[in-house]
């Protein structure tokens, strides 16, 4: 595969494109590569009342329902979204997961995670804050965790 950069001072926005004779692995693993970076400068509209926040997707801790409604938590804010859970499933960056029915987490926030007999919780760094992980959710949160841990 080759690589090839184009320089243009009148673009002002860079552009990433990709030709292929087909979707294989390596073009998804770069297409995935691309969308991660990209990401975490990704700007979502957030509500609180009648006014609306441009926040970076790096600053939401966890997404959650509460009575209908879905939350987005920063360090020392709530914020509303105007998506479903399984529309920010599908949406988020990949270092958003499900951890439970009712709650979406950030992995690259998480400060400590405790587990007992009957519930794991995930704290974050800086807030009293934390997010409860279903026992479904767990196993793959681990697992994601420890490919995130070997990355690097």
């Amino acid at each position: 595969m080759r690589v090839k950069i184009e320089l243009d001072e009148n673009y002002t926005e860079g552009e990433v494109i990709i030709r292929c004779a087909g979707l294989d692995a390596q073009v998804q693993a770069i297409q995935k590569a691309v969308a991660e970076i990209t990401a975490g400068r990704q700007k979502f509209v957030f509500y609180k009342g009648e006014t609306e926040y441009y926040l970076p997707l790096d600053d939401i801790l966890f997404f959650e329902t509460d009575g209908g409604v879905i939350n987005a938590h920063t360090i020392d804010n709530v914020y509303q979204v105007r998506y479903k859970l399984y529309e920010l499933e599908e949406i988020l960056p990949g270092h958003f997961m499900r951890i439970s029915k009712s709650a979406i987490l950030n992995i690259n926030r998480i400060y400590s995670i405790t587990r007992n007999v009957s519930s794991c919780v995930v704290q974050f760094q800086n807030t009293h804050k934390q997010v409860f992980v279903s026992r479904y959710y767990f196993k793959p949160l681990r697992l994601k965790l420890e490919e995130k841990r070997v990355k690097r």
